[in-house]
């Protein structure tokens, strides 16, 4: 047997976690000293631990915990906990990954300011393009608000257009306006150019409207990595007396699996300041 020092070492926890565990009745020891009260533990209870722990890691309750060592759960219900369970740590890992990707993109907007060329920017028309489009409202510009809603976004769309009997249709336009709610809330319309006379249930089509002057620049990489660019095209627009008039448009020019190839054209409305 171990005293519960050595078996806190073994098991690569603290002492007090063990006490807190015998009180909770998860991990009883195996014996106590009538006269002392040292707990002493069996290196079999090893397993036990190990699964405890676990379980307490992957975000169950100690409770729950309890319950499922103790077979308190049947396996169907088992099975429902650990798949919500997976889901939720996959949608944070996600998020995870999203935000690590942002603070890159914030990072490396510090790095080049001031290093950044410019000549690529065109100014240029837009003309008008009919879309088919579905449309959100989110809390801000930020891309903590706009990633999750327009991968979505874009997702339903295109379903629909596919069961729709449409084929061909694209590439994608992403724009923005104010919600009009005096909040800083967003509207975003994901759209996807279309032929006329298009008609899909449960998505709207429109004409958007001809930009007559725009700053435009191509940002190649992942749209998570967008700022830098986004930055460049602002310090470009104020260096050469123009302002900016709306929110840009993001046409998406090539779309392929691997998001770091993707290439996207920024058409940012200015007129003379």
């Amino acid at each position: 047997m171990f005293t519960i020092g050595d078996f806190a070492r073994h098991g690569r926890v603290s002492v007090r976690m063990l006490r807190h565990y015998d009180a909770l009745g998860l991990l009883r020891p195996a014996r106590v000293d009538p006269h002392t009260g040292y707990r002493f533990y069996t290196a079999d209870q090893l397993a036990r631990l190990n699964r405890v722990i676990a379980l307490k890691d992957l975000g169950f309750t100690l409770d729950q915990v309890g319950a499922i060592l103790d077979e308190r759960f049947d396996a169907d219900e088992l099975r429902g906990m650990l798949r919500l369970r997976q889901a939720e740590l996959e949608a944070a890992l996600a998020e995870a990954r999203a935000r690590l990707a942002q603070v890159g993109a914030r990072l490396q907007a510090i790095e080049s300011e001031g290093r950044m060329s410019t000549q690529d920017v065109v100014v240029k028309k837009i003309p008008a393009v009919r879309v088919a489009e579905l449309s959100t409202v989110v809390a801000s510009f930020g891309p903590h608000d706009i990633g999750p809603a327009i991968g979505p976004l874009y997702d339903e769309l295109c379903g629909r257009l596919e069961a729709a009997g449409l084929t061909g249709f694209g590439p994608g336009i992403a724009y923005y306006e104010d919600a009009g709610r005096g909040d800083g809330s967003v509207a975003v319309h994901a759209a996807m150019t279309v032929p006329e006379g298009t008609a899909v249930e449960g998505v709207e089509v429109r004409v958007l409207p001809a930009i007559e002057e725009a700053a435009t620049v191509v940002h190649r990489g992942s749209m998570d990595a967008i700022l830098p660019t986004a930055q460049t095209l602002a310090r470009w627009i104020e260096a050469n007396g123009y302002r900016s008039d709306h929110y840009a448009r993001e046409l998406y020019l090539e779309c392929p699996e691997d998001r770091s190839q993707w290439v996207t054209e920024i058409q940012e409305p200015i007129s003379r300041a």
